[in-house]
């Protein structure tokens, strides 16, 4: 006999059988439905910390790592270039002029963000110029006004290279016929393709043109920093600027981004809490099945109780049938969600090939995959929580069971 003897006698009544279907049936059936509440949330969480993986590379890869402003702009930029360079983990520092202007072609019109770049320098901080799919950074020449368009911007426009577009500024100029907005006439030189967010609201010109635009001639307005790694950006691009001097401001992709970046982390999160109902839903049937098994087995208690054992033990008996049912579906939920996890983006991509069809149409859907990215942290977590909820859910039925008077339970017997 396995000791103690209280966790002898739950794990009988775990595995018993006989006379007992109804029980056995609700048993399984809460082990099946933490296994799949526990697999349902590894899955889910892999897929969103894929989905986050994806858009920050792809996102910041095109838009650099963090920002250096000067309040009127800069005009000796290669020498702040060149201390900002010094700072670790800094690798390359690049100038830019932003605007935000109404872009539109063929009776058609959209808002975008326009950089004016330098297209050597932006090669250093950006990769925008691996991504092009038709045309080139080098076309953007100073006074050529030339523009490069994202992917689904130029679509939308109905344009491509060699076509025209004409930018209107937030900004007006007085003649003597009246008040017109400001438009430029530009030509498309490229399209760009990051498959992200910016594809469908960014444009880059030459610097020059841009700064013309914004009538500041001879500066500009910051400068792009890329740093050796995206997370070491966070925290320090707002001291580097501080030390350069007074009227320097500095920001890094958290606030440029971090929008995003929020709505997909409070996403995952609202997921995980609606697919956790799925847990608690198993444990309320542990809880229904521990108070059927108590009110089954009132003589076999009242028998154990005159044996020896005490109320504490009587409800060690049952916590331990509960928790047993919420560790072995937690367990085999946490080895089938892992599994699934680690070859979902291969499952997917079999079907698809099966089916002969594309589940995420790239036409459609930045992401044309379904990616995901396991993360020990995130499953040991379901699984704790998991086993919490069967563990909290055994403890009223086992307090019911400890309470039975052995003389009223065998009165009748």
């Amino acid at each position: 006999m396995i000791k103690p003897v209280p966790l002898y006698i739950g794990l009988r009544y775990v595995a018993a059988r006989r006379r007992q279907q109804f029980i056995s049936f609700i048993n399984g059936f809460s082990l099946l439905g933490m296994a799949l509440g526990v697999f349902a949330l590894i899955v889910v969480t892999s897929v969103m910390n894929g989905f986050d993986r994806e858009l920050k590379t792809r996102i910041l890869s095109v838009v650099p790592h963090g920002f250096v402003e000067q309040k009127g702009g800069l005009e000796d930029w290669p020498a702040i270039a060149t201390q900002l360079r010094a700072q670790p983990h800094v690798q390359a520092a690049s100038p830019f002029v932003r605007g935000f202007a109404l872009l539109g072609a063929n009776n058609q019109s959209q808002g975008v963000e326009f950089q004016g770049v330098d297209p050597e320098a932006l090669r250093q901080v950006s990769a925008v110029g691996e991504h092009m799919l038709v045309g080139s950074l080098d076309g953007l020449e100073s006074r050529s006004y030339n523009i490069v368009l994202g992917r689904i911007l130029a679509r939308q426009l109905g344009v491509m290279p060699g076509d025209s577009v004409i930018l209107t500024l937030p900004d007006v100029m007085i003649t003597p016929a009246g008040i017109f907005p400001r438009t430029k006439r530009f030509t498309v030189a490229g399209v760009f393709s990051v498959g992200a967010q910016v594809d469908q609201n960014m444009a880059l010109m030459h610097l020059d043109d841009a700064a013309r635009l914004l009538r500041m001639p001879g500066k500009v307005q910051g400068l792009q920093l890329k740093f050796d790694d995206m997370n070491n950006a966070l925290g320090r691009v707002e001291g580097y600027a501080e030390n350069l001097g007074e009227g320097f401001t500095g920001e890094d992709w958290s606030h440029s981004q971090g929008s995003l970046f929020q709505a997909v982390k409070m996403e995952k999160t609202v997921v995980t809490l609606m697919l956790m109902i799925i847990v608690a839903v198993a444990a309320f049937n542990i809880v229904s099945a521990l108070v059927l098994m108590v009110a089954d087995k009132r003589s076999d208690i009242a028998v154990l109780r005159t044996l020896g054992l005490t109320s504490r033990q009587i409800m060690t008996v049952f916590v331990v049938q509960g928790s047993a049912i919420g560790i072995i579906g937690a367990l085999a939920g946490g080895l089938l969600g892992t599994l699934m996890a680690l070859n979902l983006t291969d499952i997917v991509s079999w079907v698809e090939q099966v089916i002969g069809a594309q589940i995420f149409d790239p036409r459609v859907f930045f992401v044309s995959f379904l990616p995901s990215e396991f993360r020990p942290g995130d499953a040991i977590m379901v699984l704790s929580a998991a086993v919490l909820m069967s563990l909290l859910a055994t403890l009223f039925p086992a307090w019911r069971a400890a309470q039975i008077a052995p003389a009223e339970a065998l009165r009748y017997e």
